[in-house]
């Protein structure tokens, strides 16, 4: 196994993300307090956390969690999930997948660790790149079926996609599962971002709903807006792979914070109110971007996304976009992060600028 590179878009928020006054480009959803969720809180939820002893807990994570988890899912039981820090899910699930040689393809531009984390077991990591058209942003799935070989293994993908907010329709996403069904591959969905599609109608199934092989990544940082509880989740119908994912948990967090499974469980059974509260703050601010970008449309292309908190406009004025968005730090105190942390487009065969902004 070769060593890890350095993970760009965290180094980057490390250096600047509690320094700078405006922080324009956050992933997640405005966090709640922890006043303003308990205030959420049922009765029985509120019960467990005036009477939590901060003791060890279970390592698939507590039953009570787990059930509202599967709650979300259509074909999954509480015995299907597997309580982690979502980071974690990423690891876990990669390493005990993988070995050396294995193909891979990995959607990008995305979140390094989808692609590094197969790279430094020793996989030849293919990506499957997005193009920005007049219209938005778009998959090529031409491009994924010639990617597939003999000796791909699994297929990583990301919808809503960060960082652009692209999110695939139900014909794209049942071609990417009949590809992935035809060369038996898995395929690994971070999901992270769903339940904030901007149009319900366009919300797709889970991964692990619909494909006997799929591996689903979900979790409460980005939709839910509480990133400081550091919980997420695996999820599959695979039956072989959760006694493997337990036996490699045992050498990474072994099991879960008491307090944060309590305030989990009281977030998923106020999941609607929560997520209704962000819906509303992200299409008001969805409103203002989209205003500010027409009246400087001379300097900047918009590209309107489909879901999720995030967006990944294109920078067209005067010099290139790292050097805007390192004005913007030290002239406004305003940290924006530039596509080439997210190695876009050094990976690729275009020159485009783009920055990602959150709402």
């Amino acid at each position: 196994m070769s060593s890890l590179t350095p993970f760009k878009l965290e180094r980057y928020f490390a250096q600047y993300e509690f320094k700078v006054q405006y922080l324009l480009s956050a992933s997640d959803c405005e966090s709640l307090s922890l006043h303003e969720l308990l205030a959420l809180a049922d009765a029985d939820s509120l019960a467990q956390w005036e009477q939590l002893r901060l003791g060890y807990t279970e390592s698939q994570g507590h039953p009570a969690l787990r059930a509202e988890v599967a709650r979300l899912y259509q074909n999954l039981t509480p015995d299907d999930v597997l309580i982690l820090t979502p980071e974690e899910g990423i690891f876990i699930a990669l390493h005990t997948l993988l070995e050396p040689g294995d193909h891979v393809i990995a959607i990008a531009p995305a979140y390094q660790s989808l692609s590094e984390v197969a790279r430094s077991i020793g996989c030849a990591v293919t990506p499957w790149t997005f193009a920005a058209q007049e219209s938005g942003w778009r998959l090529n799935l031409d491009q994924l079926a010639r990617s597939f070989t003999a000796g791909t293994r699994l297929l990583v993908v990301n919808f809503p996609h960060n960082p652009t907010g692209y999110l695939p329709s139900r014909a794209e996403l049942d071609a990417i599962l009949d590809l992935a069904r035809r060369h038996d591959a898995y395929l690994f969905s971070d999901e992270m971002y769903r339940l904030l599609e901007h149009d319900p109608a366009r919300r797709l199934p889970s991964v692990c709903d619909v494909y006997e092989k799929g591996i689903t990544l979900f979790g409460l940082s980005k939709s839910f807006g509480l990133p400081g509880l550091r919980m997420g989740w695996l999820a599959t119908r695979a039956p072989d792979l959760m006694e493997r994912w337990l036996a490699f948990k045992d050498y990474t967090t072994i099991c879960h914070s008491a307090p944060s499974e309590v305030l989990a469980l009281m977030a998923l059974r106020a999941g609607d109110a929560i997520l209704d509260r962000n819906l509303n703050i992200i299409r008001a601010n969805l409103a203002q971007a989209e205003s500010f970008f027409a009246e400087h449309r001379n300097l900047v292309k918009w590209l309107k996304p489909d879901g999720g908190s995030i967006a990944f406009p294109e920078w067209t004025g005067p010099g290139n976009v790292e050097a805007f968005c390192q004005a913007a730090l030290d002239q406004l105190g305003v940290m924006i992060v530039p596509g080439s942390i997210f190695d876009y487009p050094s990976q690729f065969d275009h020159s485009s600028q783009h920055f990602r902004i959150g709402f």
